[in-house]
């Protein structure tokens, strides 16, 4: 092979890389939105059952079965962590309090998603 074939072949990886690259860019932030939309929707059937247990005690208020379902609440410490991680930072135990600055990061997402 000649010096040009090499050159153009590595050239042609180079540029496979890079689309590569910026393919799993998109699938990260992606992932990211998903992620998040997933968290908002689970906040928001946890709201929803307790609006619909709340209204089922009401109703039946001499029911006291143990099966009772008790959905745990979600203190002002959690609040606190995801309004930080709206504003931009980590609360990740990797990175905590250091400013996000590549997008989403997925320990923090994870981490505010546990039950």
């Amino acid at each position: 092979m000649e010096k040009r074939e090499i050159f153009s072949q590595v050239i042609h990886m180079e540029e496979r890389i890079g689309t590569l690259h910026d393919e799993l860019r998109e699938l990260k932030e992606q992932l990211a939105m998903l992620i998040e939309e997933n968290h908002a929707l689970q906040m928001e059937n946890q709201q929803l059952r307790k609006v619909i247990d709340e209204k089922d005690s009401s109703v039946e208020p001499s029911t006291t079965d143990s099966s009772t379902r008790v959905l745990p609440n979600v203190g002002e410490g959690y609040d606190n962590l995801a309004r930080l991680y709206q504003e931009g930072f980590h609360v990740c135990n990797l990175h905590y309090g250091s400013l996000r600055s590549d997008g989403d990061c997925l320990f923090c997402l994870s981490f505010l998603h546990q039950k």
